[in-house]
């Protein structure tokens, strides 16, 4: 491990230790019973099977829209489709359960692919907008997630609403395309499994595959990879669809496993949640399952802390943002950084001298 996978790995585990301490004393501060409410927000969580399996439940889809995020913004293009990649994904994946007949396992993997196809779809077209047209991306996939949402509810209320049901809901998933759970007692399903496999893709990509070397570079310095002879547009148009399609996987999956119906009148938030995962993980998807269970774990303890006690889950976002903020600060711990790699570079020139 290097002296600058060193720093970050210190500089998040600091961010968040510093952050959780932070919302600790605003309990203290805030609550008539604060150590209840502490001890119910770090080990909530673990006091029965079911509550652990809640944090592996929410879990899943926070690991795919990290890993698609991590890829897409490593071509340093700020495009924030993947929240209605993720969205599209779950209506498309009801569409094909509902339309089609495939055996139980086939269904499941055509509803999953189709929803990656689209998925991918969504956040194509702000970049290529931007190739065409010059048009900002941060505010073309914005407008696209909307364009989406409105789109995906025209789709439920006139083509696959319920009219049975008491609510704007869909038909009910055939059980054939439904994943099935893993383990007794919880919700935990086979995409589990699905997300942890993207991780280990998404790192591979990225940093064991000339295209991922080319995607780092671009993203590092456009002009240089430019200069290199990568093609500039063509490696973004891939971290984009490569993006989104695990995006639209990720909204696929977690419909099919969580859902037996397409609920989703409103956007659901992972594509924000995606950018706090990334950040936590530094852009390298091999790291993206451990942000995703941190998030998941902190949020399914303030669940539990504001059942039990009088505080409120919103406590959980000061410390999102906390710990954003300092895992983003470039002058937090800089000065110990230089000291960091002025050492290494001592030590590697000391070596370097007795060697000869």
């Amino acid at each position: 491990m290097n002296s600058n996978t060193k720093f970050n790995v210190l500089r998040t585990v600091l961010s968040v230790g510093i952050a959780l301490l932070i919302s600790f004393g605003i309990i203290f501060l805030t609550s008539k019973e604060p150590v209840n409410a502490i001890v119910q927000l770090l080990t909530g969580p673990l006091q029965s099977q079911r509550r652990f399996g809640n944090v592996i439940e929410a879990m899943i889809p926070l690991i795919f829209t990290g890993v698609g995020v991590s890829i897409m913004f490593a071509a340093n293009e700020i495009n924030l489709a993947g929240e209605g990649a993720f969205h599209l994904g779950g209506l498309v994946a009801t569409y094909v359960a509902l339309n089609t007949t495939f055996p139980s396992g086939i269904s499941s993997l055509a509803c999953i692919l189709a929803a990656g196809f689209f998925g991918a779809m969504v956040t194509t077209v702000p970049a290529v907008l931007k190739i065409k047209t010059e048009s900002d991306v941060l505010v073309s996939s914005l407008m696209m997630n909307y364009l989406i949402l409105y789109f995906a509810n025209y789709v439920l209320s006139n083509f696959l609403r319920d009219p049975n049901a008491g609510a704007v809901v869909s038909f009910a998933v055939p059980q054939a395309a439904q994943l099935n759970t893993i383990f007794t007692g919880t919700r935990i399903h086979i995409g589990l499994f699905i997300a942890l496999a993207v991780a280990v893709f998404g790192y591979i990509f990225m940093f064991k595959t000339k295209i991922g070397y080319e995607l780092r570079l671009t993203g590092e310095n456009r002009s240089f990879a430019r200069y290199s002879g990568i093609n500039v547009i063509k490696i973004t148009l891939i971290s984009q669809l490569i993006g989104g399609f695990i995006f639209g996987i990720g909204g696929g999956v977690e419909l099919l496993g969580m859902y037996n119906r397409f609920t989703w009148t409103s956007l659901l938030g992972y594509g924000w949640d995606a950018i706090i995962i990334t950040t936590l993980a530094k852009k390298n998807p091999l790291y993206v399952p451990f942000a995703a269970f941190f998030l998941a774990y902190l949020r399914t303890g303030a669940s539990i802390m504001a059942r039990s006690t009088d505080v409120v889950t919103e406590i959980v976002t000061i410390t999102q943002g906390i710990i954003i903020l300092l895992v983003v600060a470039e002058q937090f711990l800089s000065k110990y950084k230089h000291k960091m790699i002025a050492k290494e570079a001592k030590a590697t020139l000391t070596n370097e001298t007795e060697g000869e």
